[in-house]
């Protein structure tokens, strides 16, 4: 067995209830000013006041101008908004988002450091100040991650920051955050966590500790997100899919994930497709690609998936039940049919296979190696 860590955020709250819980933390981290990062979404839904209610006894600002697929200059903009008053803590509520924003206005305001200057692994110079990190979907799993990333529109790309600084000094992870998240975003947040829970398990850098996070996680997000996404009243439902995707995170934030995130970069990127969209469209593609290269995988992937298999069906039989059962739960669930439906041409596909090869950061987890011209026919097949 290879040599493995793990990180986390550095304390994690869950269960129902427990977002009312913030204020005793306050005083833990003897926090007096913070700045809560969200979106006008989850403002306009009424969720952001089971947070803010709770701060009558301290001086708070909002920041709201979050964007789905958030950029470079939407964290400047926070940072500057930070630095009009006298802030001593971050509290994001949000999607994953909200939370990557978030961690690197916690950072540099600790370090006073640029943000140009964190892109990629190990740059960010030292902790920042305290960050609580509060989701409101079911998905991200940023909440306990080191990873935060921002597109950059100037280079029609995506970037990462990725250093243990950027992990939440607290994550509350409450099944009533996210009863209000509209179903198209329950939906492509709860198939993004599975795709967490299985391109973890299939990274070339999984644990014993990360699979056995990823195969629990995966089941209960096939038994759970279709409830979540017709019932969304029902906070078992929530609640199991909150804990899910909390166990999605801590998988993928040690073991990585593979090219399905890869591929979706340059969607976010160049079309500004919605992560879990994007991760959720292709995630039965690339699996099919991924398949001769993990048979015993996909085995072990149907038990805890409960994929309905017979005594006689062989590996590749069982692993493309799992790949069809993938398709059926995109579809129960509404995620977009191919590319074609989110206004992607073919004519755009070499361009996007240029520039999802040089994701090597994730390619290199995946139990595939893939050149350019397989990306080209993933995307092609994805269409």
């Amino acid at each position: 067995m290879q040599i493995s860590s793990f990180k986390s955020a550095q304390k994690l709250i869950t269960g129902q209830g427990c977002s009312s819980s913030l204020i005793e933390h306050l005083k833990s981290f003897r926090i007096k000013f913070p700045l809560i990062v969200t979106d006008k979404g989850v403002r306009k839904s009424g969720t952001l006041e089971l947070i803010t209610s709770q701060l009558f006894d301290y001086e708070f600002s909002i920041f709201d101008d979050v964007k789905p697929e958030p950029d470079d200059e939407v964290v400047k903009h926070c940072f500057s908004v930070y630095q009009t008053k006298p802030h001593d803590a971050i509290i994001s509520v949000g999607g994953g988002s909200a939370i990557d924003i978030a961690k690197c206005i916690a950072v540099m305001a600790g370090n006073n450091q640029d943000l140009n200057s964190m892109f990629g692994e190990d740059k960010v110079l030292g902790k920042g100040i305290p960050h609580i990190a509060i989701p409101t979907t079911a998905g991200t799993g940023s909440e306990v991650t080191n990873i935060a990333i921002l597109a950059v529109p100037s280079e029609h790309t995506k970037k990462g920051i990725v250093s243990d600084f950027l992990l939440p000094n607290l994550a509350i992870v409450a099944p009533e955050m996210t009863v209000s998240c509209p179903a198209n975003i329950t939906a492509a947040s709860g198939v993004d966590a599975l795709v967490h829970c299985i391109e973890a398990y299939l990274s070339n850098f999984a644990s014993p500790i990360t699979n056995a996070l990823a195969i629990k996680a995966m089941g209960m997000i096939m038994t759970n997100l279709p409830i979540a996404y017709q019932s969304p009243e029902d906070l078992t439902a929530r609640e199991n899919m909150a804990t899910a995707s909390l166990m999605a995170g801590l998988s993928f934030g040690n073991a990585g994930v593979g090219a399905v995130h890869a591929l979706a970069y340059p969607l976010g990127a160049k079309f500004h497709i919605p992560h879990g969209v994007s991760n959720a469209l292709l995630l039965p593609f690339v699996m099919k690609w991924n398949k001769p290269f993990c048979l015993d995988r996909f085995v072990e992937m149907a038990i805890a998936l409960s994929t309905p298999i017979s005594h006689n069906d062989d590996a590749e039989v069982i692993a493309d039940k799992v790949i069809q059962q993938l398709h059926d739960l995109c579809a129960t669930v509404g995620i977009p049919k191919g590319l074609h439906s989110l206004g992607i041409n073919t004519q755009d596909i070499p361009d996007l296979a240029t520039e999802a090869i040089k994701v090597e950061r994730l390619l290199r987890n995946n139990p595939r190696r893939l050149s350019v011209s397989d990306i080209e026919q993933i995307y092609q097949e994805a269409y």
